[in-house]
């Protein structure tokens, strides 16, 4: 015999601001920028400060807009007679223009052997002079295969020399440090003007 499926329950999105008759506080601070069209429908001069909550939500319902709770821990709680769907795009709109604005780090990486030659330490270089130009950290390493190991000292000479030459470009975070079988630096770029 087969047992009845059990449906996923549905999860109601709540909205993060109370508005409108979900708003049961007798009274609240009104705020805002519409004050003249809050006033006309009215019918008496209206200014920021503590209103009846229906008083509110009536001239929210004239004007075709909603009395939205900005603030709910405030005693009492702040409110502002607007569109709620316009509220929520601008905000929507300004936080995805905050996370435009912040920088993403790129990290580069080069790779080397102890017992890497100068032709190829040349090549690399290069392409790390490119990375910093281009604004991205550069991780250089020297990757100790088998027996390699024994020649830490010279992965290391190898890093230190790396950081030298990148020096008026970039500055190392740290100094070369040995992570398991690799030995690593960061280097990132300097702050152009």
């Amino acid at each position: 015999m087969r047992r009845p499926r059990r449906r996923p329950q549905r999860v109601i999105k709540q909205d993060e601001h109370r508005i409108n008759d979900k708003i049961r506080i007798p009274e609240i601070r009104l705020v805002g920028d519409n004050f003249d069209d809050i006033s006309e429908v009215a019918g008496k001069t209206v200014e920021t400060g503590i209103i009846n909550t229906r008083d509110a939500f009536r001239w929210a319902q004239d004007l075709e807009l909603d009395l939205v709770e900005i603030s709910p821990k405030a005693k009492p709680p702040v409110c502002k007679i607007i569109d709620y769907k316009k509220f929520l795009y601008q905000r929507k709109k300004k936080e995805k223009e905050l996370k435009a604005k912040t920088a993403k780090t790129v990290v580069k990486e080069i790779r080397f052997g102890p017992n890497t030659d100068d032709h190829d330490f040349e090549f690399k270089l290069k392409h790390g002079k490119k990375f910093l130009e281009e604004g991205a950290k550069v991780k250089a390493y020297v990757h100790f295969r088998g027996r390699s190991i024994v020649f830490k000292d010279r992965g290391e000479l190898l890093l230190l020399k790396f950081i030298k030459e990148l020096e008026e470009l970039g500055a190392a975070e740290y100094l070369p440090k040995l992570e398991g079988r690799r030995m690593t630096v960061i280097i990132a770029p300097r702050k152009t003007k």
